[in-house]
């Protein structure tokens, strides 16, 4: 196993327990490997209070244990005697740390409470046995007194005891008169415990910085969309726009297809309003039956309906009480809960399922629908006054393919952000570039997405080819679009139907000799315009 210069000793705890290894190999960023952090480095930075030091700086300046003086040496007789005195056993529990004493044969004769709360091993059953049989009956994972005794030096190891804990246990041999070693004290750490707590702090601390950035964390992001994303004059009159209502309560409906960003404009619209630091709260009415989109949106006391929960539910009108309430693909309501909706809408009450207690809440409602509310209305499957009360401002959001100017700052957005997430460096070909800004992106941006976070994943090579997009981008882009999109010189139509030729057929057949006998051209042919259009690639 290894670990970078960079990391902290925070890391190489959890890396040693992961593993179970002794010895880590250490390496820069380039991956060159300077030298090695032993688990006997990582108990001297514990307990030097090195937690978060970062690995290259131990490196640079060990941490070398500081030895006292030796003390008088002892008899057998008169070690014996002290190691078996309460006053030596009360020494020992004491300690928050583990203590496990074996003697000369590898044979247990003492541990420390600590050590029993530790590994959940207790005293009964393993004084008097060999650390071998310990070892062979899955007491421990492996026995630091028997390297000691044969190594005849200091030895520190990952453990695990049989309660699945990991543990680093720092063994040193004591010595008689004669120069035998008599005994082999270990002191046990928990590292779980220091996993556990480490987890908790960075627990406390994400959500002391949640805390903090709540109250700006969306404006930020928006505000960065607008800058380095959103280019078009269609787009900008849409947030200009939300902006403008944003101060108002006044009912918004966002009218687009499916993947066009209504949701994004919504957040935009709670984000730029009084109520930015009050709930904001989703909905989508066609991704629920009716009757649980009614105990969703209105709550209900307890056992309301079957399977109820028997202490009752708040309904989201009231979590969004003071806030916001988004309520997406609006035309998928069911007729009798639009009834109930126009309520809330007129009085800001509504009575919770299975209740007769009205309740007051304070919301303001975004709406949005990919489907014609208009036609809807026509029909006789939307309410016409309900309409009216949500659309006070229709905002219209263009689809992907009517913002040209758009695709490649966001082509290039989510490709960095992939790459990041993902640790690549992929790069786009121009080729494949100018098949995606002429396919006509029916998904929209949630399809852009998905298929750039797709080919980030999949594609072998650094550069992402023409070869490598999805059937539906070739098919539906370049030649196929020529006679819809007007008049373009025959060479280049003819060049841009030879390219798409040639691609599928690569991608069909492999090599460039089948895919010649497919066109029925040389060999040569292919390999020839293929090293063309590389280049200009």
């Amino acid at each position: 196993m290894t670990i970078k210069t960079t990391d902290t000793v925070q890391d190489a705890i959890r890396i040693f327990a992961a593993s179970g290894n002794d010895v880590l190999e250490v390496q820069t960023e380039e991956g060159e490997v300077v030298g090695f952090f032993a688990a006997s480095d990582l108990q001297a930075a514990i307990e030097n209070g090195k937690i978060n030091e970062r690995i290259g700086n131990l490196l640079h300046h060990p941490l070398t244990p500081t030895y006292q003086s030796p003390l008088p040496k002892l008899s057998d007789e008169e070690y014996s005697q002290l190691i078996q005195s309460q006053v030596f056993s009360d020494i020992l529990d004491s300690l928050y740390d583990g203590v496990y004493i074996t003697d000369a044969k590898g044979i247990t004769i003492k541990i420390n409470q600590a050590y029993e709360r530790i590994t959940d091993i207790k005293a009964e059953e393993v004084l008097g046995f060999h650390m071998e049989d310990l070892v062979r009956e899955g007491y421990i994972s492996k026995s630091v007194s028997i390297e000691v005794l044969k190594q005849k030096r200091p030895i520190t190891m990952m453990q695990t005891a049989k309660n699945k804990r990991k543990v680093i246990v720092s063994g040193k041999p004591i010595y008689g008169r004669q120069g035998s070693i008599l005994y082999v004290i270990n002191s046990v750490r928990d590292i779980t415990e220091l996993l556990r707590l480490k987890h908790e702090i960075e627990e406390l601390q994400d959500l002391k910085k949640l805390r903090q950035t709540a109250g700006n964390m969306h404006r930020a992001t928006y505000d960065e969309i607008l800058r380095s994303i959103i280019m078009s004059e269609e787009t900008l009159e849409v947030y200009q726009l939300a902006e403008r209502v944003a101060s108002t309560d006044i009912k918004v409906l966002l009218q687009g297809e499916t993947g066009v960003g209504k949701t994004l404009v919504a957040k935009y619209l709670h984000e730029k309003s009084p109520r930015s630091k009050q709930a904001f709260v989703e909905l989508n009415c066609g991704a629920l039956p009716a009757n649980l989109i009614e105990a969703e949106l209105f709550g209900y006391e307890p056992g309301a309906f079957t399977g109820a929960s028997p202490k009752g539910k708040k309904g989201l009108l009231e979590l969004a009480d003071q806030g916001t309430l988004f309520l997406d693909e609006i035309g998928d309501l069911p007729l009798e809960l639009q009834v109930k909706l126009l309520k809330v809408i007129e009085e800001n009450k509504f009575m919770p399922v299975g209740s007769v207690d009205v309740k007051t809440v304070d919301v303001r409602i975004i709406s949005a629908s990919h489907k014609d509310l208009k036609r809807l209305v026509e029909e006789g499957r939307f309410r016409e006054d309900l309409y009216y009360r949500l659309s006070v401002v229709p905002i219209m959001i263009p689809p992907l393919r009517r913002r040209t100017k758009e695709l490649f700052p966001l082509i290039d957005y989510y490709l960095d952000k992939f790459n990041a997430k993902y640790g690549f460096r992929k790069e786009i070909t121009i080729e494949a570039l100018d098949a995606m800004t002429e396919y006509h992106w029916p998904g929209n941006i949630r399809e852009l997405i998905n298929m750039i976070e797709r080919l980030v994943v999949v594609v072998k090579g650094k550069q992402i080819r023409l070869s490598d997009l999805p059937d539906e981008i070739l098919q539906r882009s370049g030649i196929g679009e020529v006679g819809e999109g007007g008049i373009i010189p025959l060479k280049q139509a003819t060049e841009k139907l030879e390219r798409q030729l040639i691609t599928q057929a690569m991608k069909q057949y492999k090599t460039t000799r089948r895919a010649a006998e497919a066109l029925q051209v040389s060999q040569a042919t292919i390999v020839q315009k293929m090293k063309k259009w590389e280049t200009f690639d």
